[in-house]
């Protein structure tokens, strides 16, 4: 089960945050500040699971951005990180070549596309015009 995502960038500021379980806030960010510190301060070579208290991390760095899921110990790491690089693909088709100002912007649609994939810390889509295909449809109504 997945407990939790991040975008941070490489200055360690939280850009997106989701929690699947109930964290308090004043732990909320102690737990980023120490998630961050521990992928960050790995090197390229070093592997994207890590084992951090009583769960494990894995992330993918894209440019200036980290991506971090918080998983339990039963879930399967390989296949988080499969769908951190879909998540990233789907905000890349969505905002045509994603930055961290469209994140920091737009960060209501991003969550949009969050939630069509992950529900209750559960994976429910991946089709990437399946996730996109709320957004579409806000977007042309917008356009009238």
């Amino acid at each position: 089960m997945i407990r939790f995502m991040l975008m941070v960038n490489r200055q360690g500021q939280t850009r997106l945050s989701r929690y699947y379980q109930p964290v308090e806030l004043s732990r909320r960010a102690q737990l980023e500040a120490d998630v961050v510190r521990c992928c960050l301060s790995r090197r390229k070579d070093q592997c994207s699971f890590v084992d951090y208290k009583d769960f494990k991390l894995v992330y993918r760095q894209y440019a200036a951005l980290y991506v971090v899921v918080g998983v339990t110990d039963n879930e399967n790491e390989l296949s988080v990180y499969e769908l951190l690089h879909n998540f990233v693909e789907v905000l890349d088709k969505y905002f045509s070549r994603v930055s961290e100002l469209d994140i920091m912007f737009n960060l209501d649609r991003v969550h949009i596309i969050l939630d069509e994939m992950i529900q209750n810390g559960h994976v429910v889509e991946t089709n990437k015009s399946r996730v996109l295909a709320p957004l579409t449809a806000l977007d042309k109504m917008a356009d009238g």
